[in-house]
């Protein structure tokens, strides 16, 4: 693996080996002896977006691996300024030996892969959400023994970056995806039949997508970059709330996700994010463990 970009170009046995060394290195944190594939090398951290979970989960990735990182916001740099990507990813690529980009466009990531020629990871775009995503099916493992077989719900913009991520991921492994949205904010049927996949359902009946799941998940409503569709987004999604009775619908025992942040009392009640707060927090924690066995992988694969 030379780059992790998106879940749809991720191959089923790397997405196998990210998640098995996942789990050793969650076991083995702290623990004196551990690998340290990173020392000796400097990976920047290329942000145009904000960020809590994702940046401070790589930034102490990178360090336990033994490396160093370095941000850099885009209001700090000249891509801020007007930069092409290009131009800052030839600069970049010949100083650094990684990078991790959080930024709006796909084509940005790819185009940095491309021209850089260092390992780069999508640390979120508004097309895909990778880390997420690999964070996501090994709390399943963790918390169901796996995903296989399973069925994932998600509530909520169905046409955004991490239900998106969610359909690829359902296309190549075992378990099938249903997703509740209004129609408006239904992933794009060109995507749909992109995918073409017979694990994927869409729908505007909540109710029905939630009957028997194994896991209900939610994400925001507005995303970062929409604020200004806020009010109407809200109207929108009024009827999309993850609450005890549509926790009743599902399986007995199922899982309730949330990437984060959340919004209490809106795509999520409060008691029903509190109740199972265990397993999103700890869905939160392993985005520290994937993305070092991501960088861990990267390293291995260039050498």
């Amino acid at each position: 693996m030379k780059h992790l970009l998106s879940i749809e170009s991720l191959p089923t046995s790397e997405v196998d080996a990210i998640l098995a060394l996942s789990k050793t290195l969650k076991a083995t944190r702290g623990q004196e002896g551990t690998p340290q594939p990173l020392r000796k090398q400097c990976w920047g951290l290329i942000f145009s977006k904000s960020s809590t979970r994702t940046r401070v989960s790589f930034e102490v990735g990178i360090r336990e691996l033994g490396g160093h990182v370095l941000f850099l916001s885009a209001n700090d740099i000249q891509l801020g300024r007007g930069e092409p990507i290009c131009d800052t990813a030839r600069v970049l690529g010949r100083m650094l030996q990684g990078a991790v980009i959080r930024t709006y466009a796909q084509s940005d990531v790819e185009d940095f892969a491309r021209y850089g020629k260092i390992p780069t990871i999508n640390a979120l775009t508004d097309v895909e959400h990778p880390c997420q995503i690999l964070a996501d099916l090994f709390t399943l493992q963790e918390r169901l023994g796996g995903y296989e077989g399973k069925t994932v719900t998600f509530v909520g913009d169905g046409a955004c970056n991490v239900p998106v991520s969610w359909i690829w991921a359902a296309a190549h492994l075992n378990f099938k995806l249903r997703i509740a949205a209004p129609k408006a904010f239904q992933p794009p049927a060109d995507l749909l039949a992109r995918v073409n996949s017979p694990n994927i359902t869409v729908t505007d009946d909540i109710r029905e997508a939630a009957r028997g799941a194994d896991v209900l998940y939610t994400d925001v409503w507005v995303s970062m970059g929409m604020e200004r569709e806020a009010e109407y987004r809200l109207a929108q999604f009024g009827g999309y709330q993850i609450n005890q009775a549509l926790v009743d619908l599902a399986a007995p025992g199922a899982l309730v996700m949330h990437c984060l942040p959340a919004y209490r009392g809106k795509e999520i009640t409060a008691d029903v994010l509190e109740a199972h707060a265990e397993t999103i927090f700890s869905q939160a924690e392993n985005r520290l463990h994937v993305q070092k066995a991501i960088l861990s992988r990267l390293v291995a694969g260039k050498s």
